[in-house]
């Protein structure tokens, strides 16, 4: 921040102290990337009303060039012109009318395949084809000023590549742009309680920014427009068995495009045989920024069950574009590594092989790219589906 707006906060700590309307302004510090959810429930933890209002006052401090305007701005939009005025003269130059926050583009699409078996197997029993219903998640382009989210050039190129290649695998796609934190949430809360009976999957594809997050079972978390992270955990689980009852045993599909964490992988020198390099990219970009803490909200229960069941997390596959704490590298002109392999994997292989094989196909043709020569990359997957999953091409 800014000396003189610190300054400023540090000369009228005590009226903040003492006028300062949190319930209100919470949200909007949360939604304009001024804080983190995770800063805004340790700052509710500190008990009464001015106690809060202190800690308040004392992290917005170590928020960064953008959080003083945007601090104002929520002022005036929760009616606490008083203060923001306050605070105005105090910095002795006029706020503009509105802090520019734009947030981005970005899709996510949920898409339709059908769930089968290699059909010479004897214990396959084909299923019954049903139209899918496909659902999608949102990632950002212009991101608030106050999260340190860089605009993810080449996005569009991305969402086009999946938009067309899983219409052409059949399957219904829906594309959201834009969304916040708690508009991520909102739509993946819609989605479970949908009604999935006549649908044999369910793909969700999520492009934007990432960070690392705590979890203790899938890794990394995908920012919202406005800067706060979901954690990858809490998507998946919104169409878990538990919480979907009507994708129970159907395939759950995520792929994330985003980065896993900031450390940049130089990799290691092999034989000429065991590779074949490719230079990436004359503008490569990553998607990282730092890391994040975020837990997973989403209670579970472990009350012991004796009827016919299944894991709550099976059917599920996470497939991220790479590994956990490292960046994802994205080309400008061409779209990001991993969904430029992707697409073309599922184009030529589509109608003649399984998902997992295909993935471990993305694998090795990213493995070989080289972002300015140096650094590398290595998609990877979470698998806990418990069948091969065909995909239904036109080709079929």
């Amino acid at each position: 921040m800014d000396p003189k707006h610190r300054k400023i906060l540090q000369l009228h700590r005590s009226d903040l102290v003492i006028s300062l309307n949190l319930p209100d302004i919470y949200d909007l510090l949360l939604s304009k990337g001024v804080f983190t959810q995770d800063m805004i429930d340790e700052i509710r933890s500190k008990g009464p009303r001015r106690d809060q209002a202190r800690q308040l006052v004392t992290d917005l401090e170590t928020r960064g060039s953008q959080a003083f305007p945007a601090f104002l701005e929520c002022l005036r939009e929760t009616g606490q012109h008083d203060l923001a005025e306050l605070l105005q003269c105090g910095n002795g130059a006029r706020l503009p009318p509105s802090v520019p926050i734009q947030p981005s583009l970005i899709p996510v699409p949920v898409e339709k395949p059908e769930l089968t078996e290699k059909p010479d197997r004897p214990d396959f029993t084909p299923p019954r084809l049903a139209p899918l219903r496909p659902e999608t998640l949102p990632v950002p382009k212009p991101f608030s000023p106050c999260s340190e989210l860089k605009d993810r050039k080449g996005s569009d190129i991305d969402c086009d590549k999946m938009e067309k290649r899983f219409k052409a695998l059949n399957f219904e796609v829906i594309v959201k742009r834009n969304l916040k934190y708690k508009h991520i949430r909102h739509e993946m809360s819609s989605l479970a309680k949908r009604d999935h009976s006549a649908y044999d999957c369910c793909v969700v594809i999520i492009l934007s920014h990432g960070t690392e997050a705590n979890h203790n079972r899938f890794p990394g978390a995908v920012h919202g427009v406005d800067g706060p992270s979901v954690p990858v955990q809490l998507i998946t689980n919104y169409l878990n068995g538990q919480n979907c009852p009507s994708l129970q045993g159907k395939p759950k599909l995520f792929f994330i495009q985003a980065c896993g964490g900031g450390e940049k992988d130089t990799g290691f020198e092999v034989s000429s045989d065991e590779a074949e390099p490719s230079l990436g990219g004359i503008d490569d970009q990553t998607d990282a920024i730092p890391v994040s803490s975020s837990s997973d909200s989403l209670s579970m229960s472990d009350e012991p069950d004796a009827r016919a069941s299944l894991p709550t997390p099976s059917d599920i596959l996470v497939s991220y574009s790479t590994f956990p704490g490292y960046v994802s590298w994205r080309d400008t002109q061409a779209g990001s590594w991993y969904v430029e392999n992707l697409d073309r994997v599922l184009e030529e292989n589509g109608a003649i092989h399984d998902l997992v094989t295909m993935l471990m196909m993305v694998n090795d043709a990213v493995s070989q790219i080289s972002a300015k020569g140096l650094y590398k990359q290595m998609p990877g997957s979470f698998n806990f589906l418990r069948k091969h999953l065909y995909f239904q091409s036109s080709q079929s």
